[in-house]
């Protein structure tokens, strides 16, 4: 095991805050996102409850020009509330529907955001087995994917590749003569374009 000397340590732990920084911008402009989202889902909601008030009131209004040309018939009447009672349980149900659709595709368009980012990240080892060990879960900027038949452990998550460059000179000078830059996007390894 390589011995890790207090300044390069120092180093690492920089590195490690500049990524976390980085995940807190991704997680900001998810943030953003989603508000925009429903704000959008606020103003298509209240559009739809204005032509819902026109409808019933052109129902209304021809329902009772129609009473009035034609006499005042209770039976007439009674029906066409039944069928106004209907429209605005099936506008009720179709309401229902449409919120929970928002959220859904909120949560969808958010993951896919984060998704869609390419991020660097340095290699430091490959096992044959999952090791979980070395990835605990308060470091959140490890990255463990599965490369058949090896698990790559990754350290650090980089918009750039220089960043990604300059964190694994810093392993290599410590004792990690494997490290190597690595791409992920989709959750998957990328190839890294020049």
């Amino acid at each position: 095991m390589p011995f890790i000397e207090e300044s390069d340590l120092l180093e690492l732990h920089k590195d490690i805050d500049k990524a976390q920084i980085i995940n807190e911008r991704l997680l900001d402009q998810i943030k953003h996102k989603n508000h925009e989202l429903r704000r959008k889902g606020i103003q298509r909601n209240v559009f739809a409850g204005i032509t819902i008030l026109f409808l019933i009131a052109v129902l209304a209004v021809t329902s009772f020009s129609m009473g009035l040309s034609s006499g005042p018939k209770a039976r007439d009447m009674a029906g066409v509330w039944d069928s106004l009672d209907a429209v605005n349980r099936r506008m009720s149900s179709l309401r229902k529907q449409n919120e929970e659709l928002s959220l859904v595709k909120e949560f969808y368009l958010a993951k896919e955001f984060l998704e869609k980012e390419k991020i660097y990240s340095v290699q430091v080892k490959a096992f044959v087995d999952k090791n979980f060990n070395l990835a605990p879960e308060a470091l959140t900027n490890t990255i463990l994917v599965k490369n058949n038949p090896f698990y790559g452990y990754s350290l650090g998550n980089f918009e750039t590749l220089e960043e990604a460059r300059n964190f694994k000179n810093e392993l290599v000078s410590m004792g990690f003569k494997d490290a190597f830059v690595a791409s992920y996007q989709d959750g998957k390894r990328i190839a890294i374009e020049e």
